[in-house]
């Protein structure tokens, strides 16, 4: 591995690293990871973490979708779909995915009705599993509906919301969820601790692998060194760092 990375992964962590903590440099392009950003935001947010994976290497797939244009079922069918047959055409060997926020959402009801035969594992940062507060609370205004779209409408607390409604998943996954804010407003709606969008105990789903929180907001969790490298140790072993 290269040894400038080596190094900064060991900064992140702050400690003498133990044998399971070693990130391994795999043959060029022979798995892929798919990266999905959240809700209004673009593939940009999720570069970062591209180019880091990517000098592991991984094909990197970093996707664009009009997030705020549809529900979540139509935007998953149509852009995940292109990417893993993006995927299966390079003959990769396996097919991860690293998102944020509502990204996880996505590729939950993705795999509800169309499976991956080339499926790794799913690191998910900040996802609302268990939906959100804010849409609760605001969801009801029409300047929410006009900024998040009718993806955005899904993302209740209820327990007929689309999060609440696809249940226990059934691969391999890690959550990361964040407990730090940069919207104390927002963080007002919420009674536990949160992230400004959605709260620590509704990033977590039923059937999950492994669960870490990180001092990082909604908002910049994706572009944190130790986030990604949490992302990539699951990735390539199954669990976090704890």
């Amino acid at each position: 591995m290269n040894r400038n990375l080596w190094d900064r992964l060991m900064e992140s962590f702050g400690r003498k690293p133990k044998k399971d903590m070693f990130l391994t440099a795999i043959e060029k392009d022979s798995e892929a990871i798919i990266l999905l950003h959240g809700l209004k935001r673009t593939r940009r947010s999720m570069e970062k973490a591209g180019r880091l994976l990517a000098d592991f290497g991984y094909k990197i797939v970093n996707l664009d979708y009009p997030s705020t244009r549809q529900a979540v079922e139509p935007l998953a069918l149509a852009c995940i779909g292109r990417a893993v047959r993006e995927c299966e055409a390079a003959g990769v060997g396996k097919i991860h995915f690293l998102t944020h926020s509502m990204g996880g959402i996505l590729v939950r009801y993705y795999l509800s009705v169309e499976p991956i035969e080339k499926l790794g594992r799913v690191v998910m940062l900040a996802p609302p599993n268990g939906g959100s507060e804010i849409v609760d609370k605001l969801g009801g205004w029409r300047l929410f509906y006009l900024l998040n779209g009718p993806a955005g409408l899904q993302l209740g607390t209820g327990y007929d919301s689309l999060p609440n409604r696809l249940g226990r998943v059934d691969f391999e996954v890690g959550v990361i969820a964040g407990d730090r804010t940069v919207n104390p407003l927002l963080s007002l709606l919420f009674r536990d601790s949160n992230d400004g969008k959605v709260a620590v105990g509704r990033t977590q789903v039923e059937g999950m692998r492994d669960f870490i929180v990180l001092p990082y907001s909604h908002t910049f969790i994706m572009w944190r060194d130790p986030v990604i490298r949490q992302a990539l140790h699951f990735i390539q072993h199954g669990r976090f760092v704890k």
